[in-house]
């Protein structure tokens, strides 16, 4: 059924933009756990690799000057606003702003692909905190719908892998590993993680024609006794052999921040040159012109003015969340609260 929307949120994790920012941006992915604060200043020399900028924030500015231009070009011509979950903007000042400019009714478009209870329904639960802080009369926020194995998304992943495997010289054989952000088991288990990740790399494997590939995680985080999902790329490339072709597709995210350019474009990359291993890395979607498209179309969608369209063995993903969909996983407070893991304070 057609809804009246008008404007557009993009909804994102948010990330420090200079030296100074690092610390408070930590306390507030860390607010509520009880991690020693040595083990925070050891991940902010993370960010400090990088000047203290995370480029998640760019990025998001990037895909909505795009976003903007496909609206204005082909319609719906929605205002785009643009909320963080841990910086600034954060996302109760910008429904405040929403609020004082009429918005009514918003769809957002969160950066995050696949469902899990940090990709899906932790955002859930921001807005309506969010919603509360900002009191009466605080926009309506309408999440679009997860978009795995959309048409377009498969095509525009598809067009990275090419670009990256023209970089292996012909003839050779060549391993094709898609990568993503592992969760814990408890947490896959109560989402359609894994399944959702299987069908996008098999429609991408399918599209590219590749013959095989390995889907892998990265950026673990938890105590050692937790199980995570596995296997590990670090794990995978020490196993190769020596001189192995390797392309590495970061499925698993929209665009090239802190998880790509450490974890992937720096550990995974010393780890390929220990080993003698010619690693090329995919570029992430980012603001390609099939993935805009992706997002006004899912819009239209929401607007009644067009058909919700989905290839492979699923189907569209429902429109609206399920109010069971991607719970917190039973263990998660407890280990939340005990993990202090460098790698668990920098990636959630």
């Amino acid at each position: 059924m057609a809804e009246t929307y008008d404007a557009v949120l993009i909804l994102s994790f948010g990330g420090p933009e200079e030296r100074e920012d690092v610390i408070p941006f930590l306390e507030n992915v860390l607010r509520g756990r009880n991690v020693p604060r040595e083990r925070m200043l050891e991940v902010a020399e993370h960010y400090y690799h990088f000047d203290g900028r995370s480029p998640i924030n760019d990025q998001n500015r990037e895909l909505i000057a795009g976003l903007r231009a496909e609206l204005e070009r082909h319609g719906p011509r929605l205002p785009i606003y643009w909320g963080n979950r841990n910086w600034h903007p954060f996302l109760a000042d910008t429904l405040r702003e929403m609020q004082r400019d009429g918005v009514k009714r918003a769809l957002a478009f969160v950066t995050s692909v696949f469902s899990s209870y940090s990709g899906c329904r932790q955002y859930l639960e921001d807005v309506e905190r969010a919603r509360a802080e900002v009191g009466d009369g605080a926009p309506e926020v309408a999440k679009l719908r997860t978009f795995y194995n959309h048409p377009l998304f498969i095509e525009a992943v598809s067009d990275r892998v090419r670009s990256a495997i023209d970089q292996i010289p012909a003839g050779r054989r060549m391993e094709v590993l898609f990568t993503a952000h592992s969760v814990p088991v408890a947490m896959a288990e109560t989402s359609e993680y894994v399944q959702q990740l299987n069908e996008s790399c098999r429609l991408v494997g399918e599209d590219v024609g590749l013959t095989g590939w390995q889907l892998v995680y990265q950026s673990r985080s938890g105590p050692p006794g937790q199980a995570w999902l596995e296997p590990d790329i670090g794990d995978v490339l020490r196993a190769m052999e020596r001189g192995q072709d390797v392309v590495i597709v970061p499925i698993g995210f929209i665009s090239d921040h802190m998880e790509v350019l450490y974890d992937l474009d720096t550990e995974a990359r010393q780890i390929s040159d220990e080993r003698g291993l010619n690693m090329v890395r995919a570029a992430t979607i980012g603001v390609h012109p099939k993935f805009l498209s992706m997002i006004r179309e899912l819009i239209r969608e929401r607007l009644g003015e067009c058909e919700a369209r989905a290839i492979g063995g699923y189907g569209p993903h429902q429109d609206v969340c399920r109010a069971d969909c991607c719970p917190v996983p039973a263990r998660r407070a407890n280990s939340a609260r005990n993990d202090s893991s460098p790698r668990a304070i920098a990636q959630r």
